[in-house]
């Protein structure tokens, strides 16, 4: 098994809420559980349906669509990477149920499936680390029979709060240099966390063939206490595994002393004190017709 792999079921399982103390994790698990309904309600999994979780990770949508099949369903757990298909199967070796799932390992932008072979395609923060959305949207709508769903969430991180929004030109080094570099990394046309938006993903389905999609961006805000070494692990874990931290991101700018100041200056600045951060969100589903 490549390390990429390794790092992509470590990353999910550990490394991308590193940053996070129990309440947080708390919270953000709860959250995800909210997110899973919803994709699954606006999928309308009916018994019988054959469903693919493109990008299954962990598994979170799969094992919810589970739960609503019955014996004539069938769930497609599917990854590009081995090592998250096998920490699904570890799990489902726990449980006594109807063997009615299979395993792809398949990238989204070419899905080892024939046209028309799915009733429902399901999709969780996947496409932010696809390059090329509109390669991944027409497979996506490729495989999927006519009549049926795809329903999907997506961060949207270019409109996330950013560094520069929590502090002021007074509280840390280099404020305007930072900012100029920060603001040109969350519009990088060439990264796929920051390369579309909601309008882009609405014309990418379009594009594709979908003529009834919905695209529901909903906001929100929360406010917590930035803990002793909170911040560091912001700047120096990477979104995903292969991609850089954000330090690295600024190490292109910037020489290292310079980085480290302004992360040092962050820190002081920020740790004990309660923060306000804003992000927004995609929930898709669209019906191919």
């Amino acid at each position: 098994m490549s390390e990429i792999c390794k790092n992509w079921s470590q990353w999910l399982k550990s490394t991308r809420f590193s940053y996070m103390d129990e309440t947080q994790l708390s919270q953000t698990m709860n959250w995800l559980k909210l997110v899973r309904d919803i994709i699954l309600n606006n999928a309308s999994i009916k018994p019988n349906d054959t469903v693919i979780d493109i990008g299954t990770g962990t598994g979170l949508l799969a094992f919810g669509v589970l739960e609503r099949l019955n014996e004539k369903g069938k769930i497609i757990f599917s990854d590009k990477f081995e090592d998250c298909l096998q920490e699904c199967k570890k799990f489902l070796a726990t449980l006594d149920i109807v063997p009615q799932y299979e395993f792809l390992l398949s990238g989204c932008e070419d899905i080892k499936l024939p046209k028309e072979a799915v009733d429902k395609a399901l999709m969780r923060s996947v496409m932010v680390h696809i390059l090329d959305k509109q390669v991944a949207i027409n497979e996506i709508y490729r495989i999927i029979k006519f009549g049926g769903i795809f329903s999907a969430f997506e961060p949207i991180i270019n409109s996330n709060t950013r560094y520069y929004e929590l502090v002021t030109p007074d509280d840390v080094n280099d404020y305007e240099d930072f900012k100029r570099a920060e603001s040109e990394l969350m519009s990088d046309p060439n990264d796929s966390l920051t390369n579309f938006n909601a309008e882009s993903l609405g014309a990418n389905l379009e594009n594709a063939g979908f003529k009834n999609a919905t695209i529901d961006v909903q906001e929100s805000a929360s406010r917590y206490l930035v803990k002793p070494n909170t911040v560091p692990t912001w700047f120096d874990a990477p979104p995903s595994p292969g991609a850089k931290s954000m330090k690295e991101k600024f190490l292109l700018y910037f020489d290292e002393a310079k980085v480290n100041k302004f992360i040092a200056s962050v820190d002081k600045t920020l740790t004990g004190k309660e923060i306000d951060v804003k992000s927004k969100v995609a929930l898709i589903r669209a019906i191919k017709d």
